[in-house]
């Protein structure tokens, strides 16, 4: 396989809400490339970046995926990433990596909620966008509404370089603004090009003359010619326009049908004319200050590398999707992992079409690909040569907002969760699998129900593993409205040394997402130094335990200020459990009470449901924060107590046909309302005690 220099290469994540025909896109991009021999479908399951199970399953892209395609001489590594809410962390981690990002709207539907986000995912990059409409062959589809939509909740420099040949049904190919051809388009994806049909001629020269007029507007110079001259030359048109989207500076929109492969060689000869290479856009990375600093793709630089994604395979064990920033990896080579500290042995360097994967010799500056079974490499990680003080920021990943107790259902498959959740969480950084130490279940957390019932379902596909999702378990805290003073006093003889601890303390609240504080306010030495880490360790231990309901108790601040010893009986176990027995009898007093997290909500569904929603989301203790209208979609932004949107998907999906969809995100503790803490006290004492007869069994 040949390998390309940085400038012969153009990496570019396609990105875009759920559903509006990415993979698809991917796919038809590929074959009429010629770097797949048919048109993978994706309602066939037979699109070559959806190839997990799960995905063929339900039909959307639930990882990111790599691909690549010859064109004009030049390598277009393309990324196909997932535009569902529960999985954009793969995306975002995907834009790490690329020059460019096309940005993918359905030409129904126009900008939707995760069109969105990633659009200012990609601005925060400062990445440049190409902007593709799909489905304009769909009944209801509009250039002209997608683009107001596009220009209002994205860019106003939006714009198309093409116009619909056809329309709905009858799209058969666009008009090329910038050479003022109509290109028409076979079955097969063949291009035919002629002259524009008179009907649209006027309509033509209108939407050249506005693109004309955004070129000049981006450059100064362009601007003083065209003010002079009434125009711009071809030439200028062209190095005006690639100028301008390499700089961010406008944003061309090009019109195409995935399924039936319209305007899909235009697109790809926009993608090699007017997005930069590696050799001309810097990478962001970190000196050995910490400032930061950029890396140029050149071959002879010492070699670095930034790892973007880890595929857990049961067979073919660890995949490790890189980029390389500078220098050359070559196959078989050593090299060093910076992150860790570590050496690895790279084995064949991969090339992958999906999951296709093709052995190559080396990797240059700007390229990306995938090395298999690394011992001690993760997402994130940097290898570089030693001599190369420079790293690359980490990806950050979103903190879980739902958790769900899992269980195995056969009883020798606890050994094998473990491993196989550690393996999972490995490819999927957005995951966190741990034991609760209150109730000793097992937890595994996501970004919301269908992540989390994607991970379970790949548990049993890949690792043979089977489980049973018990409910979520709400992470309540308890804290204290109240300020006092308390003592602990543990005294005990036996023959021999007895065991003396004696401590006053005090406690009072901190601010909300305080935590704990601890300070030692001890004078004269009524207690030892050394016994003063005890009874912090004592509160602490008692802290986590709680008081009212088992939770652990935060936003405190605990001060030891007294208290008496025994030269010859006290000791450490003495002060801590002093300690904790002071912690007691402060809450007796300190008015403990409980807290929830309460979720940030987004909520995007037809507008004609938007008052049942908000009547609905406000019978769930809900604070609606703002609502906006979108075309015939209404978003409704709310802070909703967790407790009460565990059901939230089920009911939004009956109620709304499912045509609604939701998102939300951890934003705050606050106050249970008193009425329904004793259920939540009585619940939590019932838990421990069918615990307590579960260990006992």
């Amino acid at each position: 396989m040949k390998v390309y220099d940085a400038s012969s290469i153009r990496n570019v994540a396609i990105v875009g809400h759920g559903g509006c025909g990415k993979t698809q896109l991917v796919s038809t991009m590929l074959f009429v490339a010629g770097a797949v021999n048919r048109i993978g479908r994706v309602d066939e399951g037979t699109a070559p970046t959806d190839f997990d199970e799960e995905e063929i399953a339900r039909k959307h892209t639930l990882s990111s995926s790599l691909a690549h395609a010859d064109w004009q001489q030049t390598k277009i590594n393309i990324i196909d990433t997932p535009g569902f809410a529960n999985f954009l962390a793969d995306a975002r981690a995907a834009l790490r990596v690329v020059e460019s990002a096309v940005v993918v709207v359905d030409a129904v539907a126009g900008v939707e909620v995760q069109t969105e986000k990633l659009w200012a995912e990609a601005a925060a990059l400062d990445l440049p966008r190409i902007v593709v409409l799909n489905r304009v062959d769909r009944e209801r589809a509009s250039l002209d509404r997608a683009l107001e939509s596009l220009r209002r909740d994205c860019a106003r420099e939006i714009v198309p370089i093409q116009i619909p040949l056809g329309q709905e049904k009858d799209f058969t190919g666009v008009v090329d603004l910038v050479r003022m051809k109509a290109l028409t388009f076979g079955a097969d994806g063949t291009m035919t090009e002629a002259d524009i049909p008179a009907a649209l001629a006027a309509a033509a020269q209108t939407a050249r003359e506005q693109l004309i007029e955004m070129v000049a507007e981006a450059d100064e110079a362009l601007m003083e010619t065209f003010f002079a001259e009434g125009s711009l030359t071809q030439e200028q048109l062209v190095a005006g326009l690639r100028a301008a989207t390499m700089a961010g500076k406008m944003f061309p929109l090009l019109c195409t049908s995935a399924t039936h492969a319209v305007g899909i060689q235009p697109l790809l000869d926009a993608i090699v004319a007017y997005t930069p290479s590696p050799a001309e856009r810097d990478f962001r990375a970190l000196g050995p200050d910490g400032a930061q600093i950029t890396v140029t793709a050149s071959d002879t630089a010492p070699y670095s590398a930034f790892v973007w994604k880890t595929i857990a395979d049961p067979f073919a064990g660890r995949i490790t999707m890189l980029r390389v920033v500078s220098g050359v990896l070559k196959s078989d080579a050593t090299v060093h992992n910076a992150t860790r500290d570590s050496t690895e042995r790279l084995g064949h360097l991969l090339a992958l079409q999906g999951k296709t994967q093709t052995h190559v010799p080396e990797l240059k500056a700007g390229d990306l690909g995938a090395v298999a079974k690394l011992k001690d490499t993760h997402t994130s990680d940097v290898l570089t040569d030693k001599t190369t003080k420079v790293t690359f920021p980490a990806i950050t990943f979103p903190e879980p907002v739902l958790s769900y107790a899992i269980e195995p259902k056969s009883r020798g498959d606890e050994d094998k969760i473990s491993t196989s959740m550690h393996r999972l969480e490995e490819e999927d950084q957005a995951i966190r699998y741990a034991r609760d130490p209150q109730t000793n279940e097992l937890l595994l957390s996501g970004q919301g129900q269908l992540h989390i019932e994607v991970t379970v379902a790949k548990l049993k596909r890949r690792f043979g593993v089977e489980v049973n999702l018990k409910p979520p378990r709400i992470p309540y805290r308890e804290t204290i409205t109240a300020a006092t003073e308390a003592h602990g006093r543990h005294k005990k003889q036996t023959g021999g040394h007895g065991q003396f601890g004696d401590c006053k303390i005090r406690v009072e609240p901190l601010a909300r997402g305080s935590d704990f504080q601890f300070e030692d306010d001890i004078f004269g030495g009524a207690i030892p130094r050394q016994f003063v880490p005890a009874v912090e360790k004592g509160i602490q231990d008692a802290r986590v335990r709680g008081f009212l309901a088992g939770y652990p108790m935060v936003d405190f601040k605990a001060t030891v200020f007294d208290g008496s010893y025994h030269a010859v009986d006290s000791n450490e176990l003495s002060f801590k459990l002093a300690g904790s027995l002071a912690f007691k009898d402060a809450m007796t007093r300190a008015r403990p009470t409980i807290l929830e997290p309460v979720m940030q909500v987004e909520v995007y569904a037809p507008s004609d449901f938007a008052g049942d929603l908000m009547g609905d989301l406000n019978g769930r203790r809900g604070r609606i924060a703002g609502m906006d209208t979108r075309g015939a979609m209404t978003v409704i932004r709310a802070q909703v107590p967790m407790s009460e949107m565990l059901t939230y998907e089920q009911h939004l999906t009956s109620a709304t046909g499912g045509r609604g969809s939701y998102h939300m995100a951890y934003s705050h503790y606050e106050e249970v309302p008193h009425m329904l803490q004793a259920k939540i006290i009585a619940a939590a004492k019932a838990e421990r005690g069918s615990h307590a007869v579960a260990e006992e069994d």
